[in-house]
């Protein structure tokens, strides 16, 4: 009598670390309906208070706590390594800056696109720490969905707005774009051991507040601009104030908003 070969069935962690599995185990586990979750910020100058990684801490954070909550609930959603050096050149200028043009990321983008439709997986999603980042993704999302076919979205981190001046938040005008209050608290959460012990004065460019049509966050008139032009610490908005406890209120709305993103995801169809 013959013993039967026995087929060894491919190791696979428990981790939902896309890297941590073996090639073999990645293809028996994946299937259309996972999703790659592709965290995306920045190394870049963020003043004299916050570290470069800045960008690439909060994505990598708020994409790891939300797959593996929506993985306890069922969704099939993997993490892959954070991409840490995107579109920075608004920060060109500081020391330190690890930036892209911005057709090298989109070429990046591309290529990893291309690699995970070589994969069961059919559906990617950004989640972005860094603002340099939102167009450049737009563009990225359809060049995925033309040449590959895979589903494609992208997303913020989080959902942290400027100071509003309301329960002794600092009224940043709608203007805290980098290195201000609310970005400030949220790293004081994830890692006070990497925020300086003195914040930079308030920089806010009262002058663009004030217009109705050209601005930030919203206003419909963009503007070319480096974080220098509104000063040479590079910081446009408040951090004075910035707390460790606002830090994890913000943090625990960005985990929930991408959670519940990636179950409106999970279920969406064309047509």
């Amino acid at each position: 009598m013959t013993n039967s070969p026995v087929t060894a069935r491919p190791f696979a962690p428990a981790s939902r670390l896309w890297a941590d599995l073996s090639g073999p185990a990645l293809t028996s586990l994946l299937t259309e309906r996972s999703i790659a979750v592709v965290p995306i910020g920045a190394i870049e100058h963020h003043g004299p208070h916050l570290p470069l990684r800045t960008d690439a801490l909060v994505a990598e954070a708020v994409a790891t706590a939300a797959v593996e909550r929506v993985a306890a609930q069922g969704i099939d959603a993997w993490l892959l390594p954070t991409i840490t050096c995107a579109k920075s050149d608004e920060h060109h200028w500081a020391p330190g800056t690890l930036w892209l043009e911005g057709t090298t990321v989109l070429d990046v983008l591309i290529d990893l696109g291309r690699s995970i439709a070589a994969t069961p997986a059919r559906t990617v999603v950004f989640i972005n720490g860094h603002g340099g980042n939102v167009m450049l993704l737009g563009w990225a999302n359809r060049e995925l969905r033309r040449r590959f076919g895979l589903r494609t979205f992208s997303m913020p981190a989080g959902v942290g707005g400027p100071g509003d001046g309301l329960d002794g938040r600092p009224d940043e005008r709608g203007q805290g774009i980098h290195g201000g209050f609310a970005e400030t608290s949220v790293v004081m959460h994830l890692a006070p051991h990497l925020v300086a012990p003195e914040m930079p004065a308030r920089n806010v460019p009262e002058h663009i507040a004030g217009l109705k049509h050209i601005g930030f966050n919203g206003k419909p008139v963009m503007f070319g601009w480096t974080s220098d032009d509104f000063g040479p610490e590079g910081v446009i908005g408040d951090a004075t104030g910035a707390n460790a406890e606002y830090g994890a209120e913000l943090f625990a709305r960005g985990v929930d908003f991408v959670c519940e993103a990636l179950a409106e995801i999970e279920g969406f169809v064309f047509g």
